[in-house]
């Protein structure tokens, strides 16, 4: 199949506001403060894992496109049991992920007060998005346009003017792994291409051949020079300790002026990245519930406030480092389940070699099992309880069902 170049760049568009998020706003600081300068070559692993699991979302969407996301895949190359499994650390993910960019607008917007803008950002979102809106090819530019030019002053005017000379480092090159693992954050959102909504005009194999590497490989190139900008200004132990670390290096450079810049950025990108992760959360939740993992009569709005109330806890309880964790940590062991039910793919469905769903899920778990311990172990906790809370919901069901059906059967013998 043809493609054109206005093709991949409006799927490159589509993609960047669900990528650009907290990760690019918020995760240098705890990065810094495990790794410090480790952080930049940290980021080249992050991408590699990610493009792994790119191409996997797309292969399998592509394979099973009536199937709501990585939930439904899992459960139709695994089984039932790994799909719930993948189902519970998915949600956890998404929730701290709802935490971390909700956290990152109030640090950027609302610094005085930013749990109340975070939990003010999640509710006009999630509105937004009851009201039917959605991020079509116009938004998106417009989006990407506004946080790439907001990004793009960062850059320069961390780079125009010499640093401050630093109080001090940290980090060690013992922690490049876990870090890898953290900056994830950077480029997850690739989904918003690889693997659409239904009824959203699924992009083809062609076009996403080369859309991926380009979406995965601007994100890095963005991060790469923010993060090297920032850590020029600031040093990673200012870093480290920085709630909105790119307002402070504007700050440290002297280029106070453009700070509402930032701020414009940090909102816009707020609404668009939680609007995808709000969206990601309710597909997994309408697949259990259409799987019969949960009540089967469930209807979209109830979906929508156990998504939303499920976010408001994880920030009221979450400090935005260990959002980020978690949504890191939950999310590689979900790409984890998702790249080794692509291994299982017929050549016929495949795009890209097996190869890179195994790299893909190496890496995951690499990754994830060398996060900071408490975002593994809340991540590993989350698993277990969300895995067996689901189980036994599916049992109790299949419990009144039996019994509905046997009462039924009663009946008419009775009369």
């Amino acid at each position: 199949m043809t493609h054109t170049p206005r093709e991949i760049v409006v799927t490159v568009a589509l993609g960047l506001p669900a990528v650009l998020g907290a990760g690019i706003f918020a995760g240098f600081a705890p990065a810094a403060g495990l790794a410090g300068w480790w952080l930049l070559p940290a980021l080249a692993i992050s991408a590699v894992a990610a493009l792994c699991s790119a191409f996997s979302t797309a292969d399998q969407s592509r394979a099973y496109p009536d199937v709501g996301g990585g939930y439904g895949y899992v459960r139709a190359q695994l089984g039932v049991w790994p799909a719930r499994m993948a189902a519970s650390v998915h949600l956890l993910g998404r929730f701290a992920m709802a935490a971390a960019v909700a956290l990152m607008f109030g640090a950027y917007v609302v610094p005085d007060q930013p749990v109340i803008g975070a939990l003010v950002l999640l509710a006009g979102t999630a509105l937004l998005g009851l009201s039917g809106f959605r991020f079509d090819t116009g938004v998106s530019v417009f989006v990407s346009l506004v946080v790439l030019g907001a990004l793009a002053l960062v850059i320069a005017s961390a780079f125009s003017i010499a640093p401050v000379s630093s109080a001090g480092e940290t980090g060690s090159v013992n922690e490049l792994v876990g870090v890898a693992g953290l900056m994830l954050m950077a480029f997850t959102g690739f989904e918003r291409i690889t693997a659409p909504h239904r009824g959203e005009r699924p992009h083809s194999p062609a076009v996403l051949k080369i859309a991926i590497p380009v979406l995965i490989g601007l994100s890095f190139v963005v991060s790469l020079a923010v993060g090297a900008g920032v850590l020029r200004q600031l040093g990673s132990a200012r870093l480290a300790l920085s709630p909105a670390p790119l307002r402070d290096a504007l700050i440290a450079a002297d280029a106070s002026a453009l700070v509402s810049f930032v701020q414009i950025a940090a909102a816009v990108a707020g609404v668009a990245a939680l609007h995808f992760v709000l969206l990601s959360a309710h597909r997994t939740l309408t697949g259990l519930a259409e799987d019969g993992d949960l009540p089967t009569r469930l209807k979209p709005s109830v979906l929508t406030l156990a998504v939303v109330a499920g976010s408001a806890l994880a920030i009221v309880f979450m400090p935005m480092a260990t959002a980020l964790g978690v949504a890191a940590c939950a999310t590689l062991f979900y790409y984890a389940f998702t790249n080794a039910s692509a291994r299982l793919l017929l050549q016929n469905d495949r795009t890209w070699p097996m190869r890179t769903a195994c790299l893909g899920l190496g890496l995951s778990v690499l990754l994830a099992m060398s996060m900071p311990i408490p975002a593994l172990l809340i991540s590993l906790v989350g698993l277990g309880a969300g895995t067996g809370l689901i189980g036994l919901t599916a049992s109790l069901r299949g419990s009144l069902k039996g019994k509905r059906a046997e009462s039924r059967q009663r009946t008419p013998q009775a009369r």
